[in-house]
């Protein structure tokens, strides 16, 4: 029998979970990391053309955030549970406002390596951000999905801003990064109010912890890589291989994330479901491509993004549910780190677009998420009927 854990008193800085409004002032923390990540995917198109670079170039542009991100994660992570999640996720907002400024100087010199280290600190930051600010959120709001809503909504915002000032503005390799710069001021001075988080450090037995840690690597982390493969296919993938003008880029750019956002909201997630309907996406993004049709891509678009929204929502619930307390923030960013490994879907793509057709390496990605649909349905399904009673329902009725 297992022996129930037992709780040490909380430490001094320890603060009620769910302070009210403070969740959500200070959840504009993740609205900014998110809104800095596309801000750049929508001007991809634009330092192409303005400063001559090569598609491998403009494709590691992209990359390079994720090499930031990666071990920034897994190092603020551990971080936050020890030090605190609220000095960590300040921090990372500061370093989040400074790469946008150095994106600017590169925007207006046109110098690769400052674009290259502004995006690398972007990764950097937006790391941290989503490893302690994930779990600062979380714990002051009670809402585990508050945090990947608010980034949704930044992926969304960011980068169709972003193209419309790029099209319009003056100064558009400089310009479309002023808003970012305001908002991060602005949710860095909102999130000053709200306290540090605290929780109780529980003593578990080995066998419960690992028994949480098997079902976390067996259901949680095999499907992270899907949450960002699917929209970086929609709104990287497809428009590079349709030669998009700018503003559709920024449109695909909007809608996957904000069609995720929706799905986030209204829909309660199980993995199969998640996979099936990138499945979907995938498929419709091959005759899209296959065909060269605009309208089809937008629609390949939307549907990628619900199946991003749908894996997203299940992803952190699923960890928060699992994640012992005082781990939480380690927990998060061992998702995170998983989902962004999907981020390199559009450059291994770009790579074996020598071997063979785009359409053909997105028939191949549709079959593989069928496989793995029936795998996780397989893995899933027999556990909760046994623990139907006190686990995954239970904690969905929480929410």
């Amino acid at each position: 029998m297992t022996t129930p854990p037992v709780t040490a008193p909380a430490p001094a800085t320890a603060v009620p979970v769910a302070t009210g409004t403070r969740g959500a002032r200070a959840a504009w923390i993740m609205l900014a990391s998110g809104w800095s990540a596309n801000q750049f995917s929508a001007l991809l198109g634009a330092y192409r053309s303005r400063f001559g670079l090569t598609e491998s170039t403009v494709t590691g542009l992209f990359a390079v955030y994720v090499v930031g991100l990666i071990p920034a994660l897994l190092i603020a992570g551990p971080l936050a549970d020890r030090r605190g999640r609220r000095r960590v996720a300040l921090a990372a907002l500061a370093l989040n406002v400074l790469s946008t400024l150095l994106l600017m100087v590169g925007g207006a010199w046109g110098g690769t390596w400052l674009l290259l280290s502004g995006r690398f600190l972007t990764g950097v930051s937006a790391g941290a951000l989503l490893a302690a600010g994930s779990a600062w959120i979380k714990e002051l709001s009670d809402s585990p999905r508050r945090p990947g809503l608010f980034v949704s909504a930044g992926f969304a915002t960011g980068g169709l801003v972003a193209a419309l000032i790029a099209q319009w503005a003056p100064w558009p390799m400089v310009t479309a990064y002023v808003p970012h710069v305001v908002l991060g001021v602005a949710a860095g001075w909102l999130a000053l109010a709200a306290p540090e988080t605290g929780r109780p450090t529980p003593v578990h037995s080995s066998e419960a912890h690992e028994h949480t840690g098997h079902r976390f690597r067996r259901t949680v982390l095999p499907l992270a890589p899907w949450v960002f493969a699917a929209p970086t296919i929609g709104f990287v993938t497809l428009p590079s291989t349709l030669h998009t003008g700018l503003i559709l880029t920024g449109v695909a750019t909007a809608v996957v994330p904000a069609t995720g956002l929706l799905t986030a909201r209204r829909v309660r997630s199980t993995p199969t479901a998640g996979l099936l309907v990138v499945a979907a996406g995938t498929a419709t993004a091959a005759v899209a491509a296959a065909t060269e049709n605009e309208p089809l891509a937008l629609l390949a678009a939307i549907v990628l993004g619900a199946g991003y929204g749908l894996s997203l929502t299940y992803g952190l619930t699923r960890t928060a549910a699992l994640a012992p307390p005082h781990q939480l923030a380690r927990w998060t960013a061992r998702f995170w780190t998983a989902a962004y490994l999907g981020m390199f879907t559009p450059y291994v793509l770009t790579l074996l677009g020598h071997v063979t057709t785009t359409p053909v390496l997105l028939t191949a990605i549709t079959l593989l998420a069928l496989a793995h649909a029936v795998f996780s349905s397989r893995q899933v399904e027999r556990p909760t009927r046994r623990r139907t009673r006190d686990t995954f329902p239970q904690f969905l009725q929480k929410r």
